[in-house]
């Protein structure tokens, strides 16, 4: 930056700052070099190459010879003639000529397109409608390295000649960035008091807060119908396990009793009473198991261990003596063996006279052994009659026992699972609340954020819109806006009673 330079810079700090002095500098080191610049193959490096040997008295440099808080003095923008601009040169545009007022607009290539007048017409067009300030920027057409001809730059040099040595240009280019500097500041003011900035993340934290309490209405439903469902299919499986269980052992101990000796009558009731523990114990323990996989499938802690089932009371076999069906058996079996002497001593005394005597006694003999025989197999054919029954009444009380066991046993499991449930209930809903309050605090930090902002917002604006006013109305060669009333630099009520309600604000419930 030249000595000649820095009064018309001091000039225009000190223009704004009577209108805000609040407002910082646009903090940009103004150069004395011109940006050639432009998309990719629009001929940029061979221009500045030109543009270097026509005009030696300046410095023309690339975009990356400028580092960020670099202005440059003005700014050549060269598009190719192929086609009209697109909306990324335009930014381009924007971002090279942010801080600068002399904007020279360059179609080049001209000697390959001939419809290249075509494209520069539409370019001023589309940069004009863009922004009011490109509505001054000259188009000129350029060829700087023709494959056939001298290069075409005459109009070009001449421009650039007439914008650099404009006396204004330091000054225009210093309102330039004091516009850019404002609308920047008005921009950031408006977002942040309209709390645009912060809207995405604030709509994360509702959609995550109503997730949070979606999911654990889901998580506390799921839960209690799957506890009520693996109830109910646990009562019906183990109560077909246990009748199962019954109507087997029942099977088998009928088969014991049909094959029963006389022998074994007294070992078959101590089978019995062991085989029903069994049968208890394995119920028990089936109970044990299937309820703990329930326990195990909910997530939760078992059941605590079960008492010891108690076998059910099994009255022995009514195998009571039997003596008048005793008597009645003898009585008949004396009456079969006395036939059956009779008819031997007919037969002996028919064959031989002499042996009638030997008849009768081997008779007697036959009877007595048949009348024996008859009421042994009498008695056992009862006895295992009466064990049948005995056995079916075993098992009928055992199948009671073991259901009765499973009623009581599923019972106590669910009780005792639904109290787990309800503390893990509570342990979810502790840290569901802890996650809301958590999200609540934050989207009140947003909340008194903005009405900060607001507030900032309110008492900022006028005077950085004032001072906008007045920077534009330089360049545009009008006068000055009129200085700030006491009314504009009042600050906004509702804002400040907002922000002081947000700060004073307590913690929802």
């Amino acid at each position: 930056m030249t000595g000649a330079a820095e009064p018309s810079i001091a000039a225009v700090d000190a223009l704004v700052a009577r209108v805000d002095p609040g407002v910082s500098s646009p903090g940009v080191d103004s150069r004395d070099v011109v940006l050639v610049t432009g998309p990719w193959l629009a001929g940029t490096t061979s221009l500045i190459a030109a543009l270097r040997d026509r005009i030696s008295e300046h410095t023309f440099v690339e975009a990356d010879e400028l580092g960020p808080a670099d202005a440059p003095a003005a700014v050549v923008f060269v598009v190719s003639a192929v086609a009209p601009l697109t909306e990324s040169d335009c930014a381009l545009v924007d971002l090279a000529a942010n801080h600068t007022d002399v904007v020279v607009g360059v179609v080049s290539k001209t000697d390959m397109h001939r419809k290249w007048r075509d494209v520069l017409a539409a370019d001023g067009a589309l940069l004009a409608a863009r922004a009011p300030r490109y509505q001054e920027v000259a188009w000129v057409g350029a060829a700087a390295a023709p494959e056939l001809g001298e290069p075409n730059l005459d109009e070009l040099v001449d421009l650039l000649r007439q914008r650099l040595g404009h006396a204004d240009g330091t000054r225009r280019n210093r309102l330039r960035a004091w516009e850019t500097r404002l609308q920047t500041l008005i921009a950031r003011h408006q977002a942040e008091g309209a709390g645009s900035d912060r809207e995405a993340r604030v709509a994360a934290l509702r959609q995550r807060r109503d997730d949070i309490l979606r999911e654990r209405r889901q998580s506390k439903s799921e839960r209690t119908i799957a506890l009520r469902s693996q109830i109910q299919q646990a009562r019906v499986q183990l109560a077909y396990f246990a009748r199962n269980r019954c109507t087997s052992v029942r099977a088998e101990l009928q088969e014991d009793a049909s094959a029963m000796t006389r022998g074994r009558l007294g070992e078959f009731e101590p089978y019995v009473r062991n085989r029903a523990a069994e049968v208890v114990d394995e119920v028990d323990q089936g109970i044990t198991k299937h309820l703990a996989d329930v326990a195990v499938e909910l997530g939760l802690p078992g059941p605590g261990p079960a008492p010891p089932p108690t076998r059910p009371e099994v009255p022995p076999p009514l195998l009571k003596s039997r003596r008048r069906q005793s008597r009645l058996m003898m009585v008949l079996g004396a009456g079969f063996g006395l036939g059956l002497a009779l008819a031997l001593s007919r037969l002996f005394a028919g064959l031989a006279p002499g042996l009638t005597i030997a008849g009768l006694v081997a008779g007697g003999v036959v009877g007595l052994l048949l009348t024996v025989w008859v009421a042994g197999i009498r008695g056992l054919l009862h006895d295992r009659a009466v064990l049948d029954r005995w056995v079916t009444d075993v098992t009928t009380t055992l199948r009671s026992g073991v259901e009765e066991l499973v009623a009581t046993r599923v019972l106590t499991a669910e009780a005792a699972l639904t109290a787990e449930l309800a503390v893990h209930d509570e342990e979810e809903n502790t840290t569901a609340a802890d996650k809301s309050a958590e999200i609540d605090a934050e989207l009140r930090e947003h909340a008194i954020t903005t009405a900060r902002a607001a507030a900032l917002r309110d008492r900022r604006l006028p005077p950085l819109q004032r001072a906008l006013d007045t920077v534009r109305s330089e360049l545009s060669g009008g006068p000055a806006q009129a200085a700030p009333t006491e009314a504009d630099e009042q600050p906004a009520s509702d804002a400040v009673v907002a922000a002081s309600r947000a700060d004073n604000a307590e913690p929802a419930n």
